[in-house]
């Protein structure tokens, strides 16, 4: 797998883990079916996708980017669909998180 690829199979793997995150929340605690098979089909996906990426990426690269994508994800959704906080200071550390992503992506380095 090339690391343009994993970069790819990661950014998916992160996009599971926002969709699981805030499956969650539609859970109800477990007990509605179709979310909860929704939410757990996303988890099992994402750490698939997260496990493929590490072929060809460095683990503490891609579990900080995997993570960040799903933390900047769930946090930007939870702002746009449960009208959670989205006030001047929380917006900045959810910008630095994304600062944090970009470095990473940055600082890598090429090759298979």
């Amino acid at each position: 797998m090339t690391q343009t690829v994993a970069w790819l199979v990661l950014l998916v793997a992160g996009l599971c883990e926002i969709g699981w995150a805030v499956g969650l929340k539609y859970t109800d605690g477990f007990s509605r079916l179709w979310p909860s098979l929704g939410t757990a089909v996303a988890m099992v996906a994402s750490v698939v996708l997260l496990g493929l990426s590490l072929k060809a990426l460095p683990l503490g690269t891609a579990y900080a980017v995997w993570t960040g994508i799903g933390a900047v994800g769930t946090a930007i959704l939870g702002i746009v669909l449960f009208n959670e906080p989205r006030d001047a200071l929380r917006l900045a550390c959810i910008a630095l998180i994304v600062a944090g992503i970009v470095g990473l992506k940055l600082v890598t380095p090429a090759g298979d």
